[in-house]
């Protein structure tokens, strides 16, 4: 690397620091090989599920220059939004009380694409200021396969989860990437430091890895939680317990974990409402108040029918019969996957003479089968 060269990547590298990165590495465009071919693998067992975009974009989320042509070198960036320690704050901490909801600790706060899309504008101008040269910035919403490309660059390593973990960070950090047509020295890949360790593997809830280093989409709870759109398979909803947008037990049984410190950016720490929020308040939602809860959120992108969705089976599965008038109420409810997930709640909490007095009813003025197959099972 010549003095010039070391001396803009330095500047780079404190600006990133400056704007709440807490690493910068580089990869060569062509350093994925073969994440084309394991992409391919990935979309013909269907472990996609319906998340048919994979699929349409598979030739362009192949390898960076396939995306654009024009690119030499891929800056990726990470940015730490791990918990802090407080018993209350730890990721699995709801599933001590089955009348509190679980939300995935990315969640709980801003939506990291708006708190990290401006910075890497900041940042690639930055370098271009310094260097010439174009950029695009990319943060998770186009096809960019940005964990082999954060391995490649020596962020982390790809583990037998599928996610990348860091042995500073852990598992806990967002990915952004910096696609430049400068040639840039590459800092070389990480290596894989998972050894025999499977703890992540076993703490699946669905067992959602077919293999080590392999994921079936479709039984994953983020997967159901998330981008699943309809209702949810039978064979899942007791497995999900209260975990009513993503789940984190993959990445919470880490090890490296306790080498994270706790995220410094405070538009990603997690909001006190929405660390173990309580079932009873968000079965009350209307559309106007999920809205409102859920502003500069990542679960406002879900809607309050898939949200709604996801606390009925979390309702259905906390044994406490409290919940059912509130669940009653939404029997009723306009949209039918919500009234579905009421019916399965209410017959798993409802007594049984409360069960057998709406059925009849229910089944005669039902127009929706789906709703109708769960009143019969």
């Amino acid at each position: 690397m010549d003095a010039k060269t070391h001396k803009v990547l330095t500047a780079f590298r404190e600006k990133a620091d400056q704007l709440g990165f807490d690493a910068a590495k580089i990869a060569a465009a062509d350093s994925i090989p073969e994440a084309g071919e394991r992409l391919r693998r990935f979309l013909k067992n269907d472990f996609h599920g319906t998340m048919t975009w994979m699929a349409d974009t598979a030739d362009r989320r192949a390898a960076p220059p396939a995306l654009w042509s024009d690119v030499n070198s891929v800056i990726m960036l990470a940015m730490n939004y791990s918990p802090d320690g407080a018993p209350e704050s730890h990721p699995l901490a709801h599933l001590e009380d089955p009348t509190k909801g679980g939300i995935s600790v990315y969640a709980r706060h801003r939506d990291y694409h708006d708190v990290i899309k401006g910075r890497l504008k900041e940042l690639a101008s930055f370098l271009v200021s310094r260097a010439g040269g174009d950029v695009k910035v990319f943060v998770d919403t186009a096809p960019v396969m940005e964990k082999p490309l954060g391995q490649a660059a020596g962020l982390g390593w790809q583990g037998k989860h599928t996610n990348l973990v860091s042995r500073e960070l852990g598992s806990w950090f967002f990915l952004g990437s910096i696609f430049t047509t400068l040639d840039l020295p590459p800092d070389g890949a990480e290596i894989d430091h998972c050894g025999s360790c499977r703890a992540c593997l076993d703490s699946c809830p669905t067992d959602a890895f077919p293999a080590p280093y392999q994921l079936d989409a479709r039984r994953c709870i983020s997967y159901l939680t998330i981008e699943h759109a309809g209702p949810i398979p039978h064979e899942f909803r007791e497995a999900m317990g209260n975990r009513i947008y993503g789940c984190d037990d993959c990445l919470a049984a880490c090890p490296w974990n306790k080498f994270a410190d706790t995220a410094r950016e405070a538009k990603l720490v997690a909001r006190n409402d929405l660390k173990s929020p309580r079932l009873a308040d968000l079965l009350e939602l209307d559309d106007g108040a999920f809205r409102k809860l859920f502003s500069g959120s990542p679960i406002k992108r879900i809607g309050r029918n898939r949200f709604l969705r996801n606390v009925l089976i979390a309702a259905g599965n906390s044994k406490t019969p409290d919940l059912v008038q509130i669940i009653m109420t939404l029997l009723d409810d306009p949209d039918p996957v919500v009234r579905g997930a009421a019916v399965w709640a209410f017959r798993r909490l409802g007594q049984d003479h409360l069960v057998d007095g709406l059925k009849s009813k229910a089944l005669s003025s039902e127009t929706d089968e789906t709703v109708r197959q769960e009143w019969q099972r």
